[in-house]
């Protein structure tokens, strides 16, 4: 599933690509991929001739603001992809809603699995109202709100494992399983270490390592291992780098010692026996 640095990948490459631009059409080729309104004819009435202004990120959620009202949604869930491309193009397989621009320009939905989801928020109605996941989030972890004291509350709070705390959204937004595996490793936090019996040296130290894993895999254009790429169909190259992610049985960057890998509440867990203890 795209987390943070893939979905702000995505979101300064339309920012860069769509601003300004008319939406004039388009197909939903899916229409269990719109979320909001479930009427097909109804989505295009509200976004048909409507500009996008900007595009925004909130944890995994892309939220276009739109001229002169409204808002497009956009959740990738586990293999959506928002493609920026040329009418002509051949259709992918799994594509799902086409937006058409000018210059035969078009935004292409494709979704393999298709939990992926597009919304239109109506004028005077605020995106957390339609999209309600909105709501539950935490703050991002780049942002200031995001602070020792806050992850400190949070934490001692916490006999949850801090791996799968690391993953509740509503804690912190957008880190998933790939970003929570390196920032521990960073911090040399067990990821099955109890939240609540970290020191407070220890918290401050994940909280730098979360803010440093994030913004250089946000510099290096996201993590591809399967199904993410970027608006022009480029591969992120965080994975190259990745410290313990996917990469269980191989030796750590730093020691040498095999990585291990665990399940944690259903999920997997990479870390380094040495380095993490």
């Amino acid at each position: 599933m795209p987390e943070l640095p893939e979905v702000e990948t995505v979101c300064q490459g339309l920012n860069q690509l769509t601003l300004r631009r008319e939406v004039r059409g388009g197909e939903v080729l899916l229409s269990r991929s719109l979320a909001y309104p479930l009427s097909v004819s109804e989505f295009w009435q509200g976004i048909e001739g409507a500009a996008i202004e900007c595009w925004q990120r909130r944890g995994k959620y892309l939220l276009a603001k739109l001229k002169p009202a409204g808002w497009l949604g956009v959740h990738l869930r586990m293999t959506g992809q928002l493609l920026w491309v040329r009418q002509e193009e051949p259709l992918q397989k799994h594509t799902r809603i086409r937006l058409f621009f000018a210059d035969k320009q078009e935004l292409r939905f494709v979704d393999t699995r298709t939990f992926g989801k597009m919304w239109w928020v109506p004028p005077q109605v605020s995106p957390e109202k339609i999209i309600t996941g909105l709501q539950a989030l935490g703050p991002e972890p780049l942002d200031s709100n995001f602070s020792k004291l806050y992850l400190s509350q949070k934490l001692q709070k916490s006999r949850r494992c801090i791996k799968t705390l690391l993953l509740d959204q509503s804690v912190v937004a957008g880190i998933g399983n790939i970003y929570a595996d390196e920032a521990l490793f960073k911090s040399g936090i067990r990821p099955e270490a109890i939240a609540a019996d970290l020191k407070l040296e220890q918290i401050e130290v994940l909280r730098r390592a979360i803010i440093e894993v994030l913004q250089t895999a946000i510099d290096k254009g996201g993590t591809t291992f399967s199904d993410f790429i970027n608006v022009v169909g480029v591969n992120g190259n965080y994975g190259g780098i990745a410290w313990v992610y996917r990469r269980g049985g191989q030796p750590c960057r730093v020691c040498g010692t095999s990585i291990e890998k665990i399940k944690l509440a259903g999920r997997s867990a990479h870390f380094c026996p040495q380095c993490q203890n």
